[in-house]
């Protein structure tokens, strides 16, 4: 009732798309404490209900604790309900902060800087260390993945005292946060720290690991990218972890990408390639010799087009103007958002308001506008004598008037039009998991795209029709958020514990917050 919200600002934009620097800024105490006490300690937190934080973090004990300077405990009450929240809070869109209960009539908490500030200050002050456990169980799990799911899993598995060796198939463990998410937005020295104490902690780590057959290697994107720069890939039979493991969980994603222009005319043009390939490529750059070596899809001075909004559009663009692109156009199929919450959007839903990402905002300050193109649907694309692309045909489409087919809008008559385009990356989502590997072992699938089907057997709702194997996160619920892949890394640690056990100490999401169980 006394303060403003005020969120920590990012970096100029004119100054950080020179670089790969971190976007954020670091907040003074005295900002922080103020915005913690905005928190109004609600008798019923809806930031912590179905609409808020789907891991269940205790936001209004730590925003008291940093309103009272108590950093120290602050960092023991979130690290109770979340393994990596220096993740959560650089990369996570914040669902706790659209369910506040103070934004039904003032701007929410700003919790997401309140929470990524508590875990920066308690890896500076020491506070942050390994956690080997006392003793081991004697049971042996191996985890298939390495992004979000597979961390938090293996994470908690080792804390029960289990042994657990992660398999990963990128040259660096991480995921979706080491190659998925550019380094502006998450440094991967904070992905690197992370994977640092769990090793020191006993969690095992194998790279350049490809789990399921040969032939299908050629097929995957990362593969592929690794094997290209030198990485010696080794071959795993899943079948043979299940046998040599007491249970194996598979964590690896929704990797197929989604592709709604492979039917237009010019697909196969050169110039064209999926989003997380274009990201992948020049993480890997960066990372390995500071973009020196080249081996990464450029924008410099290009027209690109990225297809698909969402975060991953967002980071293209981003990633687009540091290369040094001549212009950057964003198709989003979707009409712009209202500017404040509409009837069907109440709160403490997510609102579905226009806003600008930090690429947005830089490429607003570069060429002078918002770069996304609304209601856009690309029909052709167009290229030149070589086989190159150099132009996107579109047409304008009406959500107001559903087609005679069926499909849930109209093409607008009249609205063709010619985009310039160097190179067309397409940021459309994804289909699922690459299903070879649960066709070797001989999972089940539950829907068209592809999930693998898990059912709440004896143990939990992560059991799949195999005895020993588990699913956990993208690959089993679809293509989400990074704090719902940890919510189901967590979700599935306490299933295989009790599978291993017979019972379970393992706090998770929904299951026992709020109980004795969960240490609260």
């Amino acid at each position: 009732m006394e303060f403003e919200r005020e969120a920590v600002p990012y970096r100029d934009p004119l100054e950080r798309i020179n670089d790969y620097k971190e976007i954020n800024t670091n907040p003074s105490e005295t900002h922080l404490q103020t915005q913690g006490a905005r928190c109004m300690d609600c008798g019923v937190p809806f930031c912590q209900s179905g609409s808020g934080c789907p891991v269940d973090n205790l936001i209004p004990e730590w925003n008291h604790l940093v309103y009272q300077n108590r950093w120290r405990e602050a960092i023991d009450r979130l690290h109770k309900t979340n393994n990596f929240p220096e993740f959560t809070g650089r990369v996570c869109p914040a669902p706790c902060e659209g369910a506040c209960v103070l934004g039904i009539t003032n701007p929410p908490v700003t919790i997401k800087n309140i929470e990524n500030t508590i875990i920066d200050r308690a890896f500076n002050e020491g506070w942050v260390s390994a956690e080997p456990p006392a003793e081991r169980t004697g049971k042996k799990i191996a985890i298939v993945g390495s992004g979000p799911a597979g961390l938090a899993a293996a994470d908690q598995l080792n804390k029960a005292g289990h042994s657990v060796t992660v398999y990963e198939r990128a040259d660096r463990i991480g995921g979706l946060l080491m190659y998925g998410i550019p380094n502006m937005k998450l440094d991967k020295n904070v992905v690197e720290r992370r994977i640092s104490l769990m090793r020191e902690a006993g969690v095992e780590f194998v790279t350049c690991a490809h789990v399921g057959k040969k032939e299908e290697f050629a097929s995957g994107h990362m593969t592929q990218i690794m094997e290209e720069r030198g990485c010696e890939m080794q071959f795993i039979d899943p079948n043979d972890l299940l046998k040599e493991n007491d249970a194996l969980l598979m964590a690896t994603g929704a990797t197929k990408p989604f592709d709604p222009t492979g039917r237009n005319s010019g697909r196969d043009l050169d110039g064209i390639q999926f989003a997380m390939d274009f990201l992948t490529r020049n993480t890997k750059s960066l990372l390995d010799s500071n973009l020196e070596d080249e081996s990464y899809t450029s924008a410099k001075d290009k027209n690109v087009i990225v297809i698909g909004g969402g975060d991953t559009g967002a980071d293209c663009i981003g990633t687009s103007l540091r290369h040094g692109c001549k212009s950057v156009v964003n198709f989003e199929l979707l009409d712009k958002p209202p500017d404040e919450r509409a009837a069907n959007n109440p709160w403490p839903q997510w609102p579905r308001v226009y806003r600008l990402d930090y690429s947005h905002e830089e490429n607003k300050a570069k060429h002078g506008d918002d770069p996304r193109a609304y209601h856009v649907l690309a029909k052709e694309f167009i290229g030149d004598d070589n086989g190159q692309v150099k132009a996107v045909k579109t047409v304008e489409v009406d959500w107001a008037k559903p087609a005679e087919s069926g499909a849930p809008f109209r093409e607008v008559e009249g609205s063709e039009k010619e985009w310039p385009a160097d190179l067309v990356l397409l940021a459309t989502g994804f289909v699922g998991p690459e299903l070879e590997v649960g066709e070797m072992l001989g999972l089940k699938t539950q829907n068209p795209r592809g999930n693998w089907q898990t059912f709440v057997g004896e143990h939990g709702e992560f059991t799949t029709n195999i005895d020993g194997i588990f699913v956990a996160g993208d690959c089993r619920r679809g293509q989400s958020l990074v704090v719902w892949a940890i919510n189901e890394g967590r979700g599935a640690a306490r299933t295989i514990d009790q599978y291993l056990t017979g019972s379970s100490l393992l706090p998770a999401p929904g299951v026992t917050q709020g109980s004795a169980l969960a240490g609260a």
